[in-house]
Formats: C-alpha cells, structure tokens, sequence
C-alpha cells in the first residue's frame, strides 16, 4: 500500500511514529539512473555537523531501512556526544546488495544527495563501503570522510575503533577484577571482519585467551593461519556459551543482546564493536540482574568515528590515539555514574550524551 506520493505507508508510519523519532531531517533519495536507493537520517546536529557512515546493505524492505536509519543515527548522536566531538549524529542507508548493484555512477549519485544538505551531514565508511567508496563519493561530496591518504584522508577507521574497544574492555577488567589488563582471560569475539580482526590482534598482544566465530570462513581462517593458538567456535550462539568465558566481544551486526541470548550468557562482561547491541529497551536490566557488566557500545566503539572526525581538520594519527585511549577513562566514569545512580551503564551513558547535547542547545 502506497500514498499519492508512492512512498510504501509503512515507511511514512516509521518516519513519523517511530520510538526513535524527533530526527530533525530525513531524506529519501533515489536515482533512477543509476539505481541508487537511500536514506539520509540527521538525528541532531545541536553539537555540530551530523557524523556518520554510510551503510550499504541488502535491507528486506524499505521500512526495514528507514528503521535501521532513524536507529542508527540516533545512536551516532550519543557516540559523538560521549566521545567529546563537536559534532552531532547522522546515518545514511543504501538499499541493495553492495557485491551486486554497488556503482561508480551510485555512488556518485550517492554523494550528491549528501552535498546537497550543504554540509550539516558528514558522511564516511560503515558496513557495506570501504575507503575507495568514499574516495568516489568525495568527487560529487566535499563533506566526506574515511577517505584514502591519497586523496587527502586518514585511510581505514577499523584500527582506531579496535583500539577503542580494546580500551574498553580494559576499563572493564579495571572495574571488575581490578586490573586493567585482559592477560589470563577468555575473551570471545563474534565477526573477525574489518574491526574483530584488528581486535583480536590486541587482545593476543596483550596477552588473551581468544575464541572467535564468523559467518564468513575465509574471515576466521585469515585469523586461524595468523594465529593457531586462538580457539574457534561454530557460531555466535555456541560462543556465548563457552564454559569459562570472561568478555564476550559483539563485533558484527545489531541486537546481539536480546531475550534469546541474555539469558545463556557465560561472559561476565560485554564488551564490544557492533552497534546498537541491545536489541530493545529493558535488556540493559536484564544484563544488570545477571550480573553482566555492559560497556556500552557508542562509547567503547567511538575510536572511528574519532578518527574520521579528524580528517576534517587535517588528519594526525597520534592526536586521534591519543583522544582514543581516554574511552579507558570515558568508560570508568560511565560505571562509576552507574553505580552512584543505581542504573545499568547505558542507561548512565545515556544520561551523560543527553546532557552534553541538552547543554549545547541551551542559549
């Protein structure tokens, strides 16, 4: 069923009765041409220019986009806040299979949409798009990022996100077990793709036990080669029940942590890259009344986003590290908060981004 406008019914109820609604803009772009589908979600940009990256993604339904870029670009507005970036939070959604319908003509098409906001969006990689996607958005789009060092960027953001992560879970084990380091400790990371493999590398380095899984062979069997000595499990529901495991490292796609899964959790601390891990309100308690410590995932996985970030003032590997390594201190205060408010972290996180952004809009 369909409006005058042709727009499917369901798309227009999720825009405008959506529990994540009050985004300032959306914008529905299409491209005849060349096929482009997309969406274009600013959720605020009361700290600056909305940031986010680009996914390209074979989505059931339009709705089902829509959905995922309100989602989305909502939880861009908290990691920007949470990280200190001058910046408020965007996301944008392709519609299709990238390996079959991704163009040079889309995504050009692609980045005119986005200049066409005039620079209140700010766009880079994310599942989906890599570097020289963006190096071809750039052309039609100077409000891009994640783009290579040859054409004036900071090249792949999956290191500083895995450098991010790694420091959450190091304040993790701080607040814990008092000790901020994961030596002796099983930790089981699910999705070894640009982030987890990164991840996985720290982790050994620093002196982990590793279990991983994939649904993608060739990407465990890149980390099995490298390393013999890490563990692999048949698949994400067999990982969270490994006896024995200490973090349990989400590095794939959202709503890993639901009604399904919650409950068998061996882990004692979740920790990792994906986002938009809580598959919906209230399982934030539910880890808390297991006793799970949650390091929330706009928070520990905001590395990247700091990293493109940036790019936009010319960018210093070191000067993004260095603000990186502070998601060990971001993450301390988040349970800290936590605890002095009797509340889970997220919902302290939450509390922390709401007021940074409630701030910036005060005259």
């Amino acid at each position: 069923m369909t409006d005058v406008t042709g727009v499917p019914v369901d798309v227009l109820r999720t825009l405008f009765h959506s529990d994540q609604g009050g985004h300032e803009r959306v914008v529905i772009c299409q491209d005849r041409a060349s096929g482009l589908k997309a969406v274009i979600a600013l959720h605020s940009t009361a700290l600056g220019p909305a940031l986010g990256g680009t996914r390209f993604y074979p989505y059931a339904s339009e709705e089902e986009a829509v959905a995922d870029a309100l989602n989305l670009s909502r939880g861009m507005s908290y990691k920007n806040a949470m990280a200190g970036l001058d910046h408020g939070g965007g996301k944008a959604v392709i519609i299709g299979d990238p390996a079959l319908v991704k163009t040079e003509e889309l995504l050009l098409a692609y980045g005119r949409f986005v200049a066409s906001l005039g620079g209140r969006y700010v766009t880079a990689c994310d599942v989906g798009t890599y570097v020289a996607d963006m190096d071809v958005v750039a052309r039609e789009c100077r409000w891009t990022t994640g783009r290579s060092p040859e054409n004036g960027g900071a090249g792949d953001s999956s290191v500083l996100t895995a450098f991010g992560v790694f420091q959450g879970m190091r304040a993790s084990a701080q607040h814990l077990w008092g000790d901020p380091t994961l030596r002796g400790r099983k930790v089981g990371v699910a999705g070894v793709g640009k982030v987890g493999h990164h991840l996985v590398q720290h982790l050994l380095s620093d002196g982990a036990e590793v279990v991983v899984t994939d649904v993608r062979e060739e990407s465990v069997r890149r980390i099995t080669d490298l390393h013999p000595e890490v563990s692999v499990a048949a698949d994400t529901d067999a990982l969270i029940r490994t006896e024995g495991l200490d973090i349990y490292a989400p590095c794939a796609l959202g709503g890993a942590l639901n009604d399904e899964t919650v409950p068998v959790l061996t882990a004692k601390v979740v920790c990792g890259a994906a986002n938009n891990q809580l598959a919906h309100p209230g399982v934030e308690k539910d880890l808390a009344d297991r006793s799970v410590l949650y390091a929330p995932d706009y928070v520990v996985n905001a590395g990247g986003v700091i990293q493109v970030a940036d790019e936009l003032n010319g960018f210093d590997f070191d000067r993004c590290k260095a603000k990186a390594t502070k998601i060990f201190d971001t993450t301390l205060a988040i349970f800290a908060r936590a605890k002095a408010d009797g509340i889970p972290p997220a919902a302290a996180a939450d509390r922390i981004a709401e007021q940074r952004m409630a701030d910036a809009r005060r005259p």
